[in-house]
């Protein structure tokens, strides 16, 4: 029997006891979005509604304060078409 085995099976109830529980360990709670923000705290904050305004990708080669969203994606959207086989072209 491990120590303290069913500890995570108690639900926490409350964002205090969330507040507490992940006060001690680092800065990760909780989660706001980007487009919750101003525009001043983030790439995404700001505007009249909740929308990220722009391509959410972003290249590789940006600047650390640049790089959120879909950093240097290789494809988003719709694959449209197929690829073409040798024995297609025949």
């Amino acid at each position: 029997v491990v120590a303290g085995g069913g500890r995570p099976d108690k639900p926490l109830l409350k964002a205090g006891r969330a507040y507490h529980k992940y006060a001690v360990k680092r800065n990760c709670w909780p989660k706001i979005r980007g487009v919750a923000k101003n525009p001043v705290e983030h790439p995404h904050g700001g505007g009249n509604h909740q929308h990220i305004g722009m391509p959410s990708t972003v290249a590789k080669d940006r600047p650390s304060g640049r790089k959120v969203g879909l950093i240097g994606a290789r494809r988003t959207g719709r694959l449209r078409g197929v690829k073409k086989t040798a024995q297609d072209r025949d």
